[in-house]
């Protein structure tokens, strides 16, 4: 997955009112698999019509895997499941934990991947979740967000790894597998290399036939820092320009330290951050950093019109990433994530004219006048901020961890009690 591979066309697709309509038409014209990760799934009008395309779907015989993540999804109701599984939907709940006196238990080490494929040769990767929090007429709390929709040998990579990840999840929970399911998997490659005439999934194709891509994860095992380091890796060789929208912005001192060198070699940089922010503690966190950054040259933009959701950036005119992944501690060091990398000079330019749009009509720039003058108290916070930079991404290995699996959803609406009105999530 970490080769670049070519051949693929990609399409940015920003906010509800793009994404949502056009993964459901796919949905619908799907002829023989649906596969789709998402971190949160709510039980409103988004969800209800995502529900309708699933069941539409397996009505007609397409195998549909579908696996949330317990703690974002914690509240479909019975009728909303049952449904789903009795028409042959594969409900899949990750990493379920149990409730302390009605409190869930399972913080961290989440699912936060947003993925949809589709018969194996079209693939969906973002930010945006299946709820009506992503459509503009939710009012000043709706989120802006981007995903990006790829045709080409790239979704052979996606396809398998989404695959491999539930069949992974289904072993350590202790469930055996179908032979649908193994079958699936083991021949998937082959299948792939034949749709795509002779382009082996993950294999190095030429970039030059077409916009190239890296499909990059981060996990608890053997990719605890790949999208940390791909991002370091484009700003260290940015020459022109790197501009980053990121809704929960609390790096590493690493990637903190490229950012400032790059502004410092002349290289501009700026950061679109949250305004208005869904949670005040993500807002007062990445000002803390304010100073640090405009004293090395990057331009700092708020967000102001609502609620910024997106995972995005460009570098110089032909590299852009778009994926799951804040550059937050969560995302960085404990969650579950997935990003693409793309190499297209058309796909860089369209998502450059949108962030750009962004910061002339919705965004305020910060200057040092807008921040409170530094003082005494300000060295000894920075003190200590720094180190904490530096060290979080390892910290997150200190936590607790275990082998997540993956429970069908069914399963889990019968062992337990699905409290109404629990809290919902919301940062995503």
């Amino acid at each position: 997955m970490s080769r670049w591979i070519g051949g693929n066309t990609f399409r940015l697709l920003e906010n509800g009112e793009e994404f949502f309509p056009r993964v459901f038409e796919c949905i619908a014209a799907a002829k023989h698999e649906v596969l789709v990760e998402t971190f949160i799934l709510f039980e409103d009008k988004v969800g209800n019509e995502l529900h309708s395309a699933l069941l539409k779907a397996a009505a007609r015989g397409v195998h549909v895997d579908v696996t949330i993540d317990d703690y974002g999804s914690p509240d479909l109701s019975h009728e909303f499941i049952s449904t789903l599984t009795e028409a042959g939907v594969r409900l899949h709940a990750f990493d379920p934990g149990p409730k302390l006196w009605g409190w869930r238990t399972n913080l961290f080490r989440r699912m936060h991947r947003k993925i949809v494929v589709i018969d194996g040769k079209r693939a969906f990767v973002g930010g945006i979740n299946y709820s009506a929090d992503h459509l503009a007429d939710f009012g000043p709390q709706a989120k802006q967000d981007y995903a990006v929709e790829m045709e080409g040998p790239i979704v052979g990579t996606i396809h398998t790894f989404v695959s491999k990840a539930l069949a992974a999840g289904q072993r350590n929970a202790g469930v055996t597998l179908t032979a649908r399911l193994r079958d699936k998997v083991s021949a998937h490659a082959h299948n792939l290399a034949e749709s795509w005439r002779g382009a082996t999934p993950g294999s190095t194709a030429d970039a030059d036939s077409g916009g190239a891509a890296i499909f990059v994860t981060r996990d608890n095992r053997k990719h605890t820092n790949d999208i940390e380091r791909h991002y370091r890796i484009a700003i260290r060789a940015a020459q022109k320009r790197v501009v980053i929208a990121n809704a929960y912005f609390f790096p590493g001192y690493r990637l903190l330290k490229e950012m400032r060198k790059a502004a410092r070699r002349g290289v501009e940089v700026v950061l679109i951050l949250q305004g208005e922010p869904d949670m005040p503690i993500v807002k007062t966190a990445a000002s803390l950093l304010y100073h640090h950054l405009l004293d090395a040259g990057v331009r700092v933009y708020e967000y102001c019109e609502r609620p910024l959701h997106g995972k995005v950036a460009v570098f110089d005119d032909e590299l852009a990433t778009v994926g799951s992944s804040n550059l937050d501690p969560l995302s960085l060091a404990l969650n579950l994530e997935a990003n693409v990398i793309i190499k297209d000079r058309a796909f860089n330019q369209h998502l450059s004219e949108r962030l750009e749009h962004l910061m002339a009509n919705s965004c305020k720039q910060i200057g040092h006048e807008d921040l409170p003058q530094a003082g005494r108290w300000h060295t000894v916070r920075n003190f200590f901020l720094f180190h904490l930079l530096r060290r979080y991404p390892a910290w997150g290995g200190w936590l607790p961890a275990h082998a997540p699996h993956i429970t069908p959803a069914f399963n889990r609406l019968t062992s337990q009690t699905i409290a109404n009105g629990a809290d919902k999530v919301t940062q995503a």
